[in-house]
């Protein structure tokens, strides 16, 4: 589920907490490190229980319409396609959901008024009504009514993130990612499947060393990297260098002389990317340049090594 990126963007909020705390050490920001990517996978379940939830509320208020002392045909004769939803069923049946929300401890039933005012403006939205009105209900038509739920509907819904900025500040930040990635999950279930399989957390092994490796090298290489950048922007002083910016920067040169199997050009990518999204565009040409100046004078001095899928496409500098 976490994507090199978004283990790189991690450690760049985390390095950010980590500066701004004073006497933080590089073991307790490790552990705040980890602590981040397991809340990110836990709200990746608690997200999908939310319509798990939102479905019984409303077959609730279907049996309590039916229970009034004198119910009327509608109360009787209830819209049941909702609840007797496919892929909503498919998803019950998802073990690895269930035995996860279970070792977690996770539930919605503290939070009631977010599960009804979701379900409320859930009904209120054309695409339900549309959904609701059309008679045929088929698996593929299920699947795309709840990925719409996620993208149109709950990806907006305000009081959701204040709730969950309530419950955790590390969620905050990973809403918009953890909906997509749910999307994701979702497009891949396939009709007659019946046990689903979610995202694993990581792709393989090594990406939770990958990331710890990457934070901790960045803080015990602060001040070589700090002479690095200041050397490279001579016309800057560091104090003027936005301290996104800086810290991108010094992650970026971190990895490009710790992980030798990584290509220098992989690191400069993904970090300009990086830096579109937490800074200016002014940000990334500044970036940019200063990263390959720094990177050109560390390859002439050796410093930058590459081993096996590194060295492909790597410019030899001895010849420049």
């Amino acid at each position: 589920m976490f994507s090199r990126r978004l283990l790189r963007i991690k450690v760049l909020q985390i390095l950010y907490a980590h500066y701004k705390a004073s006497g933080k050490t590089y073991i307790q920001s490790e552990k705040d490190l980890i602590y981040s990517l397991n809340k990110s996978y836990e709200l990746y379940h608690y997200l999908m229980l939310l319509l798990l939830d939102v479905t019984e509320y409303a077959e609730s208020r279907i049996e309590l319409s039916m229970m009034k002392n004198i119910p009327d045909w509608e109360d009787l004769h209830p819209n049941r396609k909702f609840i007797d939803n496919q892929f909503i069923r498919q998803l019950k049946q998802c073990q690895s959901l269930t035995d996860f929300i279970k070792s977690k401890k996770l539930q919605w039933t503290q939070f009631p008024e977010i599960i009804k005012n979701l379900y409320y403006f859930l009904m209120e939205t054309e695409f339900y009504k549309e959904y609701m009105n059309n008679s045929g209900q088929s698996h593929n038509d299920d699947k795309k009514l709840v990925i719409q739920i996620y993208h149109d509907l709950i990806m907006n819904y305000e009081d959701l993130y204040k709730n969950l900025e309530d419950q955790n500040i590390y969620w905050i930040d990973d809403v918009d990612f953890i909906i997509k990635m749910i999307i994701k999950t979702f497009k891949k279930f396939r009709e007659n499947e019946s046990n689903p399989q979610l995202l694993p957390m990581f792709h393989d092994e090594e990406d939770l060393d990958f990331s710890k490796k990457l934070l901790r090298k960045t803080i015990l290489r602060h001040e070589e990297n700090n002479s690095l950048i200041s050397n490279s922007a001579k016309n800057w002083e560091l104090e003027r260098i936005a301290f996104t910016d800086y810290l991108i920067i010094q992650m970026a040169i971190t990895e490009a002389v710790e992980f030798r199997s990584i290509p220098v050009k992989v690191t400069m990518n993904e970090f300009i990317e990086i830096s579109k999204i937490f800074s200016t565009r002014r940000s990334s040409q500044f970036i940019n340049g200063i990263l390959e100046n720094i990177f050109t004078g560390l390859k002439k001095e050796k410093k930058i090594l590459k081993q096996g899928r590194g060295l492909i496409g790597e410019p030899d500098y001895d010849r420049t």
